[in-house]
């Protein structure tokens, strides 16, 4: 076990391309840190980076207490499993989570053979060693489920199985750092779910530190510790789970955790005697005084921002309510089994531009009866609104209050 350290690390590809760009991070030992970020986000080159596979431009990065930036991969104590699982197809699944070991300890048969004639106590203690290798084996398949299947060949596998193979390959080893570099991509639904669950069994099993790829929100969530937030080779926001999704550091982090995301409306900050209200076209809804104490803004010139609230911090009624902040017409109804999202242009609302709509998202009952069609009113849940900076895009009411800050 071992923790990663990211310095002021930058790559730079011919071309002038940047794909990192002044990367930061501390990675504490056993802990399970996601990278989370759209594709060219720079999150596999920054995984390539920690692993060897790519030279860093600039910068320090450090496995336990030692600077590995010239150190090469097979010494850097570090396993990766691939998106494709990259499994020899020659080798049986036994000899494919074996082969790492048996090259540690003796190498092909020629090598042996010369330890034999030219040491025999070397040999002796290698002989010991691969002995073990066996046992090593079928502990790791079993833990896996796999261990009905270490005769088959890679091409008998089906998804999830070749998967799992390429998971006891990395186990075997018992590297101090796991790299993940979206390996469940390939899998179906179902199987990525079973997946889920078994790396985060693996994960309180084995106490490794354990880095994971993913553009897949569901699986940071659910799997990660913390979450680092990528967009353009740079860290936009870190933190738990949580923190990032109640918490976002700016609109890029809320449009890009959350499904379905969270809702932008470009809006008017108006104070009204001693009360501010959020203002747009069809649309008005009361700030609490916390927020405007956030927003730190004094007399009665107001500024334009982006007011933000999730699907789930939205009520709509098919009555009329005093709490209702816009109405407006159903165009669109999802039914998904455990809630339903309503999909609602709100009256009188025109698209804005910078990617703001004038149809909001919000999830009821799944049995609400409800068509596309007909008119409801929108309640907004005060105490969960965002807002952002027209401008710069950063929170204004979460990002620079939480414990979930960006890197800057």
């Amino acid at each position: 076990m071992a923790s990663v350290s990211l310095a002021g690390v930058s790559k730079v590809f011919p071309g002038d391309v940047t794909a990192v760009s002044n990367f930061n991070l501390e990675i504490r030992d056993c802990e399970f840190v996601v990278l989370l970020g759209p594709s060219g986000c720079g999150k596999s080159t920054t995984l390539r980076l920690i692993a060897g596979l790519e030279d860093a431009t600039a910068g320090e990065i450090q496995i336990g207490d030692h600077v590995v930036n010239d150190v090469a991969p097979k010494d850097r104590d570090i396993a990766m499993v691939f998106q494709n699982y990259a499994l020899y197809p020659h080798l049986s699944v036994y000899k494919n989570i074996s082969f790492g070991l048996e090259l540690r300890y003796g190498g092909n048969w020629f090598h042996r053979t010369w330890k034999r004639l030219t040491s025999p106590v070397e040999f002796a203690k290698m002989a010991t060693k691969r002995r073990g290798i066996r046992d090593e084996v079928r502990q790791t398949a079993s833990a896996l489920g796999i261990e009905h299947l270490l005769d088959r060949m890679p091409r008998q596998l089906s998804g999830g199985e070749r998967q799992r193979v390429a998971l006891g390959r990395a186990i075997v080893r018992h590297p101090a750092v796991f790299l993940f570099d979206e390996p469940l991509s390939n899998l179906d639904a179902k199987l990525r779910l079973d997946m889920r669950r078994e790396l985060s069994e693996l994960h309180e099993r084995l106490a490794t530190t354990m880095v994971y790829v993913t553009h897949d929100q569901t699986e940071a969530m659910t799997l990660g510790e913390r979450i680092v937030v990528m967009d353009g080779g740079e860290i936009q926001q870190i933190g738990t789970p949580m923190e990032i999704y109640d918490q976002p550091n700016n609109r890029f982090v809320a449009e890009f955790i959350g499904s379905p995301a969270m809702n932008l409306i470009q809006c008017e900050l108006r104070q009204t005697g001693d009360r501010l209200d959020a203002v747009t076209d069809g649309l008005q809804v009361s700030v609490t005084k916390e927020h405007e104490s956030l927003l730190g803004i004094h007399g009665t010139a107001m500024p334009h921002v982006v007011l933000g609230i999730r699907p789930e911090d939205i009520a709509a009624t098919q009555g009329s309510t005093d709490q209702s902040a816009a109405s407006g017409q159903v165009v669109a109804v999802e039914p998904l089994g455990d809630c339903t999202l309503m999909h609602v242009a709100i009256n009188g609302l025109q698209a804005p531009p910078h990617g703001s709509a004038s149809v909001v998202v919000c999830k009821v009952e799944p049995r609400m009866k409800i068509k596309a069609g007909e008119q409801v009113r929108l309640a907004f849940s005060a105490e969960r609104l965002h807002f952002f900076d027209a401008q710069t895009g950063s929170n204004l009411t979460w990002g620079r209050g939480s414990a979930a800050i960006a890197h800057e």
